[in-house]
């Protein structure tokens, strides 16, 4: 994924908690503020399991914290899925392979029904 800068609110969440970033690294495992800064800088997009750390502390979810980052990919998600949907409606598959891509199908259009709600 290209990096470009995304919204996030890491450090709003870090100030209001009164964390410095090196406090903050701390507690994520990191030995200065170094990367924190990065992150909210959004130089740097951080590890899963860093950024499930930030979760963990502020008691906020991921796609809250990194708004930005989670339209980026929920973006670039979408256009795949709806990428292969085409390619599944044209298939011309038979027997066991036409069984699995209508399950694929159907699973497509139920997660876009699940969106409506």
């Amino acid at each position: 994924m290209a990096l470009e800068r995304i919204a996030n609110y890491l450090r709003s969440h870090r100030r209001k908690s009164g964390l410095s970033q090196r406090e903050l690294a701390q507690i994520v495992g990191f030995f200065t503020g170094v990367q924190v800064s990065k992150h909210e800088r959004s130089v740097v997009i951080p590890a899963l399991l860093i950024a499930v750390g930030y979760e963990v502390i502020f008691r906020v979810s991921i796609a809250e914290l990194f708004p930005g980052l989670y339209q980026s990919v929920e973006g670039r998600i979408e256009e795949y899925l709806a990428n292969m949907e085409e390619e599944l409606q044209q298939s011309t598959a038979k027997g066991r392979r036409a069984a699995l891509t209508d399950r694929k199908l159907e699973w497509l259009w139920e997660r876009r029904d699940k969106e409506t709600f």
